[in-house]
């Protein structure tokens, strides 16, 4: 059951939904475009969490945009998406995690799915798997990258995800806290999947648009 948090830390401890407090977070570069729908589409998906936006010395105003949307802005000066994470989940106290890009790629209604599967199921993370509607929804090397760094994962731990290279994912708290983030950029989507695989986590995939 919801609740109103009406304590002077209530902008930064994630809201109730149900029983549990979700965190919304959004590493950002450059994405003063798009930030302020991916905020306004998460805040209506998940009404009880908090959306956070890590900004990453864009030169845009990203940040006025994430935070006129209505999400709690804070900053990261390590350049790259790694640190960024290992920010956020430093910093963040939830019981679930939604990580998700800020480039409006990905569908924010799929979260919910997403967080009842790792809820129910007792998982530890939830991959969205991407249904693209169009050839050019991905970016360019992004299939091929898929294939090539599925197959090396397959051959290494005997299984591996459909979308390696997926930035939308949900987590447990004992994932985020367990998890020793060690790059600096965009392959850490390829090192969270490899975390859960060699502690051999409980996981699982969920299609959504992209």
């Amino acid at each position: 059951m919801p609740t109103t948090d009406a304590s002077p830390d209530a902008e930064t401890s994630p809201r109730r939904t149900a029983r549990h407090h979700v965190a919304v977070l959004v590493p950002c570069y450059n994405e003063a475009a798009t930030i302020a729908s991916v905020v306004a589409g998460f805040r209506a998906a998940l009404p009880d969490a908090i959306v956070y936006v890590y900004d990453n010395n864009s030169t845009d105003d990203t940040a006025g945009a994430a935070r006129a949307a209505g999400a709690v802005v804070r900053h990261e000066s390590h350049q790259g998406k790694g640190y960024v994470v290992r920010r956020m989940f430093a910093d963040i106290d939830a019981d679930v995690y939604v990580l998700v890009d800020g480039d409006a790629t990905y569908d924010a209604p799929s979260a919910r799915d997403m967080i009842a599967k790792l809820i129910e199921e007792q998982l530890d993370m939830v991959v969205a798997v991407r249904v693209d509607r169009e050839e050019a929804a991905y970016r360019p090397g992004h299939r091929s990258g898929n294939r090539i760094l599925s197959g090396f994962v397959t051959h290494i731990f005997g299984r591996s995800f459909t979308d390696m290279l997926s930035g939308y994912r949900v987590f447990s708290r004992r994932f985020v806290k367990s998890f020793p983030v060690l790059s600096g950029g965009f392959e850490i989507e390829t090192e969270l999947t490899i975390h859960a695989l060699e502690l051999e986590l409980p996981v699982a995939e969920v299609k959504t648009p992209y």
